[in-house]
């Protein structure tokens, strides 16, 4: 009984990172509520399905992967070019050292100021920045809307 209550505690706690992990990039957020979901199957207190573990895991995987992708691909969609791609990932790295704006605005600062070294318009680099900001954006929804399903199996299966 007092292994189960401490998973459940762990479990939890886990919860917190991953939607803490939402919105820092440093930290991954739907990896840590997956493990959550495995701490909680590891208890009496739940009985999830194997089915809906792998079907979860794979979600995890594929929205991790896609995390990384979407402000290359919403820098690229927007009109920029290697540079902006280049520079949204500089910024990002950057302005993980000045949280929480400096994640928010350093992708867009990053392409802008690489687009602008690289020779291209003010205009053409505004929205090479604008779409990687977009990017950052469906990336946080997307990681937010899984955590938030997992805390929500997690309690459901908790509770009930």
């Amino acid at each position: 009984m007092f292994f189960d209550v401490l998973l459940v505690i762990l479990g939890f706690c886990f919860l917190i990172g991953g939607l803490a992990g939402c919105i820092l990039p440093v930290i991954p957020g739907p990896p840590l509520s997956y493990i959550a979901l495995l701490l909680l199957q590891a208890t009496r207190f739940a009985d999830f399905s194997s089915k809906f573990l792998w079907i979860t895991a794979g979600i995890t995987v594929v929205v991790t992967v896609i995390d990384y992708i979407l402000p290359l691909w919403g820098t690229k969609k927007w009109g920029g070019s290697r540079a902006g791609t280049i520079g949204a990932m500089l910024g990002l790295l950057v302005g993980l050292f000045f949280s929480p704006i400096g994640i928010i605005a350093g992708p867009f600062v990053g392409a802008v100021v690489c687009e602008l070294i690289a020779g291209r318009d003010s205009n053409a680099a505004l929205r090479s920045g604008i779409g990687s900001f977009v990017g950052f954006l469906l990336g946080t929804a997307m990681k937010l809307t899984v955590c938030i399903a997992f805390a929500f199996y997690y309690i459901k299966e908790l509770i009930f």
